[in-house]
């Protein structure tokens, strides 16, 4: 009979070695250094009031720059909370495949039996719920800064809760392709901002139409919600394609 011996590794990657020795197989595990849960969850926390932090920014320098007009500042106020979640949602839309293309677990990612369009849209989706979602949280708050009524300030957090999903997923797909070109930052915004433009345009559409009129509220609405069933579709697949295709 063959015993087996357990030691500590040196290091913390999977690792199983056969020993050459007759009779004795030796296994190593990896060991999670201490706190790093926490490194990664007090990581989490600091990114997203990052977000949130940059948007309160932007949200409160455009009314120093327009003037204590207030009636105007609630008429631009939808606009201006749609500029500033559009910002900080591509934020660090440039880190989010970009990290594993630098420790090559994106390799690893695109050989594995799961397919690379739901790695990616479970990425984005996580994005998303640090990013875009703490930004419909805080938007009541910002809303007061602009004079904005309660069914204003509603109407703009339903269209962000719909609409910031696609500016995620549209920026999925610039992600993909900045990492397959091997070029970010720049080539990041002006591949993903004209795209993200109809979004912008129905969500405040749909905003104003809830708050002033004469438009119904429903036909911008359903439109952003269209754009962002399609880009749940698109965006995965075209940034699966990008990364097969630029990791050849």
């Amino acid at each position: 009979m063959g015993r087996s011996a357990w030691k500590r590794p040196l290091n913390s990657d999977w690792e199983a070695q056969l020993n050459t020795s007759p009779g004795t197989v030796t296994y190593e595990h990896p060991v999670r250094p201490a706190g790093s849960g926490y490194s990664a969850c007090h990581a989490g926390r600091r990114w997203c009031c990052d977000r949130v932090l940059f948007f309160l920014i932007v949200v409160t320098l455009i009314p120093f720059a327009i003037g204590p007009d207030l009636n105007l500042l609630a008429r631009i106020g939808p606009a201006i909370l749609w500029l500033g979640a559009l910002l900080a949602s591509l934020l660090a839309l440039d880190r989010l495949i970009a990290a594993d293309y630098e420790d090559g677990s994106l390799d690893l990612l695109l050989m594995a039996r799961m397919p690379i369009e739901i790695v990616v849209a479970v990425k984005a989706l996580a994005h998303w719920l640090t990013t875009g979602l703490p930004l419909v949280v805080a938007t009541p708050v910002l809303g007061l800064l602009l004079n904005l009524d309660p069914q204003a300030t509603a109407a703009v957090a339903l269209t962000l809760l719909v609409g910031t999903p696609a500016l995620t997923f549209i920026g999925l797909i610039g992600a993909a392709l900045a990492v397959a070109l091997r070029r970010g930052g720049l080539l990041l915004a002006v591949l993903v901002l004209p795209l993200t433009i109809p979004v912008l345009i129905f969500g405040v559409a749909a905003a104003n139409a809830a708050i002033t009129g004469p438009m119904s509220f429903g036909a911008p609405f359903s439109i952003l919600c269209a754009l962002t069933l399609m880009s749940l579709v698109i965006g995965p697949v075209a940034a699966g394609a990008a990364l097969r295709q630029g990791m050849e």
